[in-house]
């Protein structure tokens, strides 16, 4: 279970920049509502991450957690903000996921 916790708070954490960086792109009430977002993606993502804590150890947790946003996050950007795309971004995101999963093999919990 705590790994399912740990992957939904990455998850959450993903969730969490994606609103940051749409409430740059807003004002007044969409501002608000995006910042909103924002801010039940945060809790979500580190209380999820808390209860992972309990289970697995914290240097695993924390990489594999802040793994997966890094990796979620440049994803959306991909997709969502049409940030480039050339090889060597790719190469070194498949190896965050590698390692990501990695970790989650090697770890005993």
């Amino acid at each position: 279970m705590a790994w399912l916790y740990l992957i939904i708070a990455g998850l959450f954490e993903v969730g969490f920049t994606t609103c940051l960086v749409k409430a740059k792109e807003h004002t007044g009430v969409t501002q608000a509502y995006w910042l909103a977002g924002f801010l039940i993606s945060m809790f979500l993502s580190m209380y999820l991450l808390y209860k992972a804590t309990l289970t697995l150890p914290m240097g695993t947790a924390y990489a594999v957690w802040t793994g997966i946003g890094a990796a979620g996050t440049v994803i959306v950007g991909l997709i969502l903000f049409r940030e480039p795309v050339h090889f060597w971004r790719l190469f070194f995101l498949c190896l965050l996921i590698c390692s990501i999963i990695g970790i989650k093999f090697v770890t005993k919990a």
